[in-house]
């Protein structure tokens, strides 16, 4: 078995300079770096965890705490996490918050007991998740997905408001007027912003938003499923629904199915976040759909960064959503003509562009 003294000794270095490549310092001449990464590679050499463990006082462990492990956006994000954690030496321990502060706590104080080398956090709460614990023993913490309170600690977002957005134009453009809303928890960043999208879509058409037309769910089946048939007993139901997330498009589904009514013909629907099956549908679904690998795989970049040596502020990644047209938005027949509001001015159906780093 290789030991760092053979990698050394291949790349023409001392074993303080493969050390330091190993652990990922800036400090090293890249082409020294390259030299040493080929040694490792060309000698198969593994670095031993424990030693490292040993002499920073820190494990090679991330934890990586997240709201709901059932969702397959939490599936794709954390793949990307892994596959950047695994290229530099680090593992996963995965922990299931269920949006419970409580159980939120413990893990994060697992974290400080295992002294474990960071924590990616999607936070149940923007105001009252406590990162003390993390900061009071100096391990760096990434949040994913939602936002808290605190601008020193780096996040990495999707544009939820833009999408949200989009997708009402998109409903507008194709002749609904009557757009309810399935929100998720409004406390929660990723349902505030959303649901601002959304309202923001229709005063882009100078429509007052009716809070009669929308609903809150817990971003699970069961809820939005209520909500959908709640919506659906009004005097005057909508004629779509802009759903905010995936699982509770297949709640409002399930509902729509129920009372009997036709996609898109009695009511279009478009869904944030695109799954695998939402093409596989009958009809197949609309949906904005999110970078998730790229989302796991940007907080992974950002951690390493502070593991790395970075100190500096807070860094805010926004990446932007997609579009995702399909059937379950385009009527295949001519809708009753319906009272016109005050304006029919329609505005392009682009999501807006923010991508990128902010300090």
């Amino acid at each position: 078995m290789a030991t760092i003294a053979d990698v050394a000794r291949l790349a023409g270095v001392s074993t303080a300079t493969v050390s330091r490549v190993i652990n990922n310092n800036a400090d090293v001449d890249p082409v020294l770096a390259a030299r040493v990464r080929k040694a490792i590679a060309d000698l198969n050499y593994r670095p031993s965890r424990l030693a490292r463990s040993l002499r920073t006082r820190r494990s090679t462990v991330w934890a990586v705490i997240i709201s709901d492990i059932r969702n397959p956006f939490f599936t794709d994000m954390v793949r990307g996490i892994e596959d950047l954690a695994y290229a530099n030496n680090y593992s996963l321990m995965l922990c299931n918050a269920e949006e419970d502060l409580a159980k939120e706590h413990d893990y994060l104080s697992l974290a400080v007991d295992e002294h474990m080398a960071g924590v990616i956090l999607a936070p149940a709460s923007p105001t009252e998740t406590d990162l003390d614990p993390l900061h009071s023993n100096a391990i760096p913490v990434v949040t994913v997905d939602r936002r808290l309170q605190d601008p020193t600690i780096d996040r990495v977002l999707i544009d939820n408001h833009g999408g949200a957005a989009a997708a009402v134009e998109h409903l507008w453009a194709n002749g609904f007027r009557r757009i309810g809303c399935i929100s998720g928890p409004p406390a929660v960043t990723t349902g505030a912003d959303r649901l601002a999208g959304y309202r923001d879509g229709l005063i882009a058409h100078h429509v007052h938003p009716d809070d009669e037309l929308v609903r809150f769910g817990d971003f699970h089946t069961e809820s939005a499923k209520r909500a959908m048939a709640e919506l659906l007993q009004l005097p005057t139901p909508p004629d779509a629904v802009f759903v905010a997330n995936n699982l509770m498009t297949i709640g409002a589904l399930e509902a729509i199915a129920e009372a009997g009514l036709a996609v898109p013909d009695d009511i279009g629907i478009v869904g944030f976040d695109d799954m695998s099956w939402a093409a596989l549908l009958q009809p197949p679904l609309t949906t904005i759909g999110q970078p998730t690998y790229e989302v796991g795989a940007e907080t992974a970049r950002l951690l390493l960064s502070r593991l790395s040596g970075y100190a500096g502020k807070g860094r805010e990644v926004v990446l932007p959503t997609q579009l995702y047209q399909r059937a379950s938005s385009v009527r295949t027949t001519t809708p009753p003509t319906p009272t016109p509001p005050p304006s029919q001015q329609q505005q392009p159906a682009t999501v807006p562009a923010r991508a990128g780093v902010r300090n």
